[in-house]
């Protein structure tokens, strides 16, 4: 029999061809002469009024084809971008538009657009466009906002987009009551995560065909395709679009349609052109998105033992000039907040609020490792103040494996009910306690501080909901090779689909899994789709592609037993060869491969080679019957589609030893442990690889990325010299790793999503650390030597 795939350390497939530079990216495609590329005149101001544009400059430049301000936009074109994700309590809401109408609102928001013969052209045409600019008064940080002495839309007092509550029980009124009272403020900085390759689009229309052709590094070509046709006032069906190799996303590149999504396609319609834009690197970090900007005040009443009996947590999101993405963000904070504990008291209140910067967008993590730094942070203040081990005060909030599913009385991120699905968490603190070392640390650090050096232990603990839907589909299609083509909607920015998928539908349909080849994030192959975000795409296009191949089995068994004469129940699929179970492997008549069934799936009135004679009409069927029966069709196939009931919920927990320099303050990380649970594995490298990753992020989030505005909004440093971000020698060297798999009961497969996990409990688990090591408070994060160094100076006796 062939070897089950699911579960085993299968090599990616991908690999080969980035690593000898054969990816193809967006910057790859048209590449030709006749290609037209484009530049975008962006704000220098965080806040003004455009008093007058001036691009008399510019129109007779050679070179240059056209330039457009937003007096040249027309119909859905001149009108806001869209609101992704409405919500009842977004009740202000604002989106800016392709081109800035009158107002721009942040440093880098786009003013005008040329297009022309190459870049070096379109950026000097850029710079002889004239501005006049009536400068506002900026709205720069969460104080800014709150104090609300300028707003940043003149239309939404107080800067306040939204307010949102939840809580279920009293808590206020538990921690009245409760004998133990805390209370915490907490602070994450805004960052940004920095993909290898930035935004980039080409476009082409074909007059013809009366159709357009995009190319775009997106996280979701399915909407960007929504978004097209609406804008440029299309049919969907007149409207491709193909995500090439994708450098990286995490999260920025969700967001959809950006203005030059919108705007090269529309020059391309309007120039009978290709025309192409890549964003350079100054672009990224002033004109896409950031995230991390929240402050909390936390109060919390528990027991003499650490039990929760209240946690209320009242907290302010920064979520920049405009709000394209909802509320997301901070609604998984408010709800994922709770990680693997129950409060039975809990109330949480937020406020989103305007600023003069870049938009927030979800990043890596998307708003839950602020949650976890708030929900870590309290206990491990509970464990200071009582004088207890912090893993004891975990363990006794903990919900109990015989406890799931778990309903919190919340509402989630995608509008269902907050309730865990499964896990256990009591087992997963053994296992992290074992892998760091945490019952020998006390006797490593009285070492340590006998050789005058400085060591902490961090622990952190998260859930995360993954698998959000609402729906991904896939289409598996057998040639008459044998070959099987697999195609599903959402995109690919190197979490190894073309592997994991691969290995699934070999499993499913005794292929080779070298026979199987897998197409992600072109509307043309599989039109109806969602995105690759919230660590959903193995729980949801991996459940689909399951299902897909399931009806292909189907039909090929059905097929098969009518060409063998012999019961579906008695046939099986090996190597890609349909056999009679128990039959000599030469036997005659007892096998037929799926190349076979594949031609003998299409009845023919043409024979156009030896192989499709045999489907032609005069030698295969039932005179009696239809050539295709009324419950069937052409070709050997399956599509399907998985939309669940709710999203699924991984777990797990990080800890670290770090070392802090006496005299240079100074981070270093002495060991890294995971312990994590995804459910089942579809392949455990690709994992531990995702888990890599994703620590690594954490580390420049919880110790270095940070972006520094000043009072009046300009970014001061928007670029790789001034925006730390860790080497590898800054990364640990090694991760221990060790798995729990407590399968979900939501979809086939029994998995739960594993992208964003290795980030989210990073800055709680270097504060702990740190603060471990330092016997200083920290409440604010990322903490870098500097920030460490004052946190010192500021605790040390006047």
């Amino acid at each position: 029999m062939t070897t089950k795939l699911m579960g085993q350390k299968v090599q990616r497939v991908e690999d080969q061809r980035f690593l000898r530079g054969q990816g193809r990216y967006a910057d790859d495609v048209a590449v030709g002469s006749d290609t037209l590329h484009a530049a975008v005149l962006r704000s220098p101001h965080a806040h003004a009024r455009i008093v007058d544009i001036d691009v008399s400059e510019v129109l007779d430049l050679e070179g240059v084809h056209a330039v457009w301000t937003y007096d040249d936009l027309t119909g859905p074109m001149a009108e806001p971008l869209p609101l992704l994700i409405p919500h009842p309590a977004l009740t202000r809401g604002r989106t800016q538009y392709a081109l800035a109408d009158g107002e721009v609102n942040y440093m880098g928001e786009a003013v005008a657009f040329v297009v022309a013969d190459d870049r070096y052209v379109a950026e000097d045409a850029v710079g002889r466009i004239r501005v006049d600019y009536e400068v506002l008064p900026a709205v720069v940080g969460l104080p800014a906002a709150r104090a609300a002495e300028h707003l940043v839309h003149e239309d939404v007092p107080g800067n306040l987009g939204a307010r949102l509550e939840q809580e279920v029980g009293d808590a206020r009124a538990a921690i009245e009551e409760a004998p133990h009272r805390l209370e915490l403020d907490l602070t994450v900085e805004r960052s940004s995560c920095q993909p290898l390759e930035g935004r980039g689009t080409v476009a082409r229309w074909d007059p013809d065909l009366n159709r357009l052709q995009a190319w775009t590094s997106t996280q979701s070509s399915t909407g960007v395709r929504a978004a097209l046709a609406v804008k440029l006032g299309l049919d969907l069906g007149q409207v491709d679009v193909i995500t090439p190799d994708v450098g990286g996303g995490f999260g920025v590149k969700i967001n959809h349609p950006w203005p030059e999504e919108l705007l090269v396609p529309l020059a391309a319609k309007a120039l009978g052109r290709t025309v192409k834009f890549t964003e350079d690197r100054r672009e990224h970090f002033i004109s896409t998105a950031h995230e991390r900007g929240q402050q909390h005040h936390i109060e919390v009443g528990f027991d003499d033992d650490g039990r929760l009996l209240g946690l209320d947590v009242e907290f302010w999101h920064d979520h920049g000039a405009y709000t394209p993405y909802g509320l997301i963000v901070p609604i998984i904070t408010s709800t994922q907040l709770l990680g693997p504990y129950k409060p039975h008291n809990y109330r949480v209140v937020f406020e989103s609020l305007y600023t003069n910067t870049v938009m927030v967008t979800p990043y890596r993590g998307a708003g839950r490792p602020q949650g976890c730094y708030a929900m870590e942070r309290t206990m491990d203040a509970i464990a200071g103040y009582l004088g207890k081990d912090r893993t004891e005060v975990r363990a006794v909030n903990f919900i109990q494996p015989e406890e799931f599913p778990y309903d919190h009385g919340l509402v989630f991120q995608d509008g269902r009910e907050l309730e865990y699905d499964s896990g256990d968490y009591p087992a997963m603190l053994e296992k992290i306690k074992a892998l760091v070392g945490w019952e020998e640390f006390p006797a490593f650090k009285a070492e340590m501080a006998a050789l005058g050096r400085n060591v902490g232990i961090g622990l952190a603990c998260y859930v995360e909901g993954t698998g959000v839907g609402p729906y991904e589909g896939a289409h598996v299609h057998i040639e008459t090779s044998g070959k099987v083509k697999v195609a599903t909607g959402l995109t690919t920015q190197g979490q190894g689909h073309a592997t994991v998928f691969a290995q699934l539908v070999a499993d499913e349909l005794g292929v080779k899994f070298e026979d199987v080849e897998v197409v992600t994030g072109d509307t043309r192959r599989m039109p109806y789709a969602v995105g690759t975000f919230a660590s959903r795409a193995a729980v949801m296009s991996g459940s689909a592609v399951h299902l897909a191949a399931q009806r292909a089995r189907e039909k090929v068994l059905k097929i098969a037993a009518d060409a063998l004469e012999v019961d579906e129940l008695d046939l099986q699929i090996v190597d890609g060869v349909v056999s009679v179970k128990g039959a000599p492997p030469d036997s005659v008549g007892a096998s037929i491969d799926l190349g076979t069934v594949s031609v003998l799936s299409n009845p023919l009135r043409y024979a156009f080679d030896e192989a499709s004679k045999a489907a032609t009409q005069f030698s295969v069927g039932d005179p009696g019957k239809p050539p295709v029966a009324e419950d069937d069709e052409p070709g050997l196939e399956g599509k399907d589609f998985y939309s669940p009931e709710r999203a699924t919920f991984a777990s797990g927990m990080h800890a670290v030893i770090v070392e802090t320099d006496p005299d240079t303050a100074e981070i270093k990380i002495l060991k890294y442990a995971v312990v994590h649970d995804c459910g089942n594995l579809i392949n455990p490298m690709i994992v531990e690889g995702q888990i890599h990753g994703g620590v690594a992020q954490g580390v420049g989030g919880a110790l270095y990325e940070r972006m520094a505005y000043d009072e009046s909004g300009q970014l001061l440093n928007a670029s790789f010299m001034d925006f730390l971000m860790p080497y590898v020698t800054e990364v640990p060297d090694g991760i221990d790793i060790d798995h729990l798999e407590t399968p979900s009961p939501l979809n086939p497969l029994g998995i739960k999503g594993a992208g964003e996990a290795g980030v989210i409990p990073s800055a709680a688990v270097f504060a702990a650390a740190i603060e471990d090591a330092e016997g200083i408070p920290v409440t604010a994060m990322p903490i870098s030597p500097s920030e460490l160094f004052a946190l010192r100076q500021s605790k040390e006796p006047s």
